[in-house]
């Protein structure tokens, strides 16, 4: 999967913006200003995203091209490799499962906000 159609797939959900909060090379998603999905654009062979703790054992157990994302908390964030086995579906569903762990976290305000978006 390459890195446009990730970026396409993400900016399409609700309340999703992309920023370079870091440097001027790691791409990151955020859900009303939660991160969700991050990718360097200068080695965009990986792409670190949220994940419930006991998934995230699951996948890494499961498929050699998913493991503890580096620079994060590995216990709720796996790096997904996009150049080994893992396919485009499962990507997506990862995705998916991001923005619906940060979603899951929002405070009731947040939460509001976020339901009055179109």
């Amino acid at each position: 999967m390459d890195i446009e159609t990730i970026r396409d797939y993400c900016i399409r959900k609700k309340g999703t913006t992309e920023e370079f909060p870091f440097d001027n090379v790691t791409l990151v998603f955020k859900v009303m200003g939660k991160m969700y999905a991050c990718i360097g654009l200068d080695n965009p062979e990986w792409l670190s995203l949220k994940c419930e703790p006991e998934y995230a054992l699951e996948l890494r157990e499961h498929h050699s091209g998913i493991e503890g994302a580096y620079h994060f908390n590995k216990k709720y964030w796996n790096q997904v490799s996009l150049r080994g086995d893992i396919e485009d579906k499962l990507v997506l569903s990862l995705i998916d499962h991001s923005y619906e762990e940060v979603i899951k976290k929002f405070t009731r305000k947040l939460k509001q906000e976020y339901d009055e978006l179109h």
